[in-house]
């Protein structure tokens, strides 16, 4: 059961909007002309990421598969579909590149997490270097010798 009164939009729209995000335009914008939640767009556009156009469809639960391979394996937001006879030749080039530009994203949003993670154990470390009474030796903390 839905939310009540919650607003159901099209695949189409949602495809047209992640496409949009993907080419760069600020997501503030595109909300304000569509009159829909930066929230939801934001989400849109981490499961056209994650699954692919399959991501962006309103039935949940698991994929329908589509010739023997489910349906966001291969398809892509600028590759024309199967059924309306557009050749998958055609737009190889641009999907090669789309892939390439997604995943060097990915790559540096990685890079940008370890390096928040390394100057907060840098950080802690020299917090503790400063804090601590001998040079490094262990502590124990025991009350009495055995």
């Amino acid at each position: 059961m839905g939310i009540k009164g919650a607003r159901v939009y099209s695949n189409t729209l949602k495809q047209e909007i992640v496409r949009r995000l993907e080419a760069g335009e600020r997501v503030a914008a595109i909300a304000d002309e569509a009159g829909i939640d930066p929230k939801l767009l934001y989400d849109w556009r981490a499961l056209y990421r994650r699954m692919g156009i399959a991501g962006l469809s309103r039935h949940r639960g698991r994929r329908r598969v589509w010739n023997g391979r489910p349906p966001s394996a291969g398809l892509t937001l600028s590759e024309p579909s199967p059924l309306t006879g557009g050749g998958p030749s055609a737009a190889r080039p641009a999907d090669e590149l789309a892939e390439a530009k997604a995943r060097i994203a990915e790559l540096e949003r990685l890079v940008g997490r370890q390096q928040a993670d390394l100057h907060f154990f840098r950080e802690a470390l020299r917090l503790w270097d400063a804090i601590s009474h001998d040079s490094g030796a262990p502590t124990s903390t025991r009350s009495s010798k055995r």
